[in-house]
């Protein structure tokens, strides 16, 4: 990848950035140099270990949201929950840094309702998949991709535009149509204004967009999420409602602690009457009470240190 950055910046924000891009090559170079199922269970154990020191923060969070969504389990429980989502979150990592690795291995993937979604392939027309943070969410849209289908997605941008266009080249294979950054890259102001306007266009055109709608949005709609309300992100919602597009829920569910995953595809009906605004908050709805009762399934296996509730 060319060094170049697209907008003239400072000199010394300019080394910045290429120092922190070199520290994430090396990092990415000894992850590599590990074949990946050695390196897996590695970084779970070292991320289980660390984490909670080192993002203290973060974990205080995951332990509150936690109390939130189970209050019936004991302290004991919810610590070993947020311990556990630390090691899948170091696995994660790992993966992301070798995703060529796990894309080359079809046998690590399988997908339920493959025949469902297979019959759709030549007339599926536009369509949204929604998942979230759960296993590596970052798979998630695999079986649109393998049927040829070719997803583009939304994505956080980075705000260190050489670590950005890294990222993004790693993410290639999986999303052929390419990644709208939502939030601010240095020297591209606006891009999270033109995301919305982007990301309905592709739809318009029949595309296949990806999202993650799990977090909280202080701009959502509030619906309730394990018993209180949470302000969740409804662009998703309002774009299929208004485009007349699909929607597909899905959940990458790890397989024990290797690097195997089940992926879970579900159509979610869009409703279409007189209330455009109701349909909307009934989509969100929807789409949280599946993803409780997938997190419910597999509580260690989500991003609990996330934020959710206000």
């Amino acid at each position: 990848m060319s060094l170049k950055h697209p907008k003239p910046i400072s000199r010394v924000r300019d080394l910045q950035f290429r120092v922190e891009y070199m520290a994430l090559r090396a990092c990415v170079g000894m992850v590599r140099a590990l074949p990946l199922d050695t390196a897996v269970p590695v970084f779970a154990r070292v991320w289980r270990t660390l984490a909670p020191l080192i993002a203290r923060k973060r974990h205080r969070r995951a332990l509150e949201n936690l109390r939130t969504a189970f209050p019936e389990k004991t302290e004991d429980e919810r610590h070993r929950i947020a311990l556990e989502h630390w090691a899948n979150l170091g696995r994660v990592m790992v993966e992301t840094m070798q995703l060529d690795r796990v894309l080359a291995d079809p046998e690590r993937m399988e997908f339920t309702n493959r025949k469902t979604l297979a019959r759709y392939k030549g007339k599926l027309g536009p369509a949204v998949g929604i998942t979230l943070h759960m296993g590596n969410w970052e798979l998630a849209v695999w079986p649109m991709t393998e049927l040829g289908m070719k997803p583009g997605a939304v994505y956080r941008s980075v705000n260190n535009p050489y670590v950005d266009q890294y990222l993004r080249d790693q993410r290639a294979a999986l999303y052929p149509s390419g990644l709208f950054g939502r939030g601010r890259v240095e020297g591209e102001h606006g891009e999270a204004q033109r995301t919305a306007r982007l990301i309905t266009d592709f739809v318009r055109r029949g595309g296949r967009l990806g999202m993650v709608c799990d977090l909280y949005d202080r701009t959502g709609i509030p619906v309730p999420f394990f018993g209180r309300d949470a302000r969740t992100q409804a662009i998703g919602a309002i774009i299929a409602r208004r485009l007349g597009s699909r929607i597909w829920l899905t959940r990458c569910l790890r397989i024990g602690d290797a690097c195997r995953f089940r992926i879970d595809v579900q159509e979610l009906r869009v409703p279409r009457t007189a209330n455009q605004g109701e349909d909307v908050r009934w989509i969100v709805a929807a789409m949280q009470r599946q993803f409780e009762d997938w997190i419910r399934e597999a509580p260690e296996q989500w991003m609990w240190s996330n934020r959710r509730w206000q």
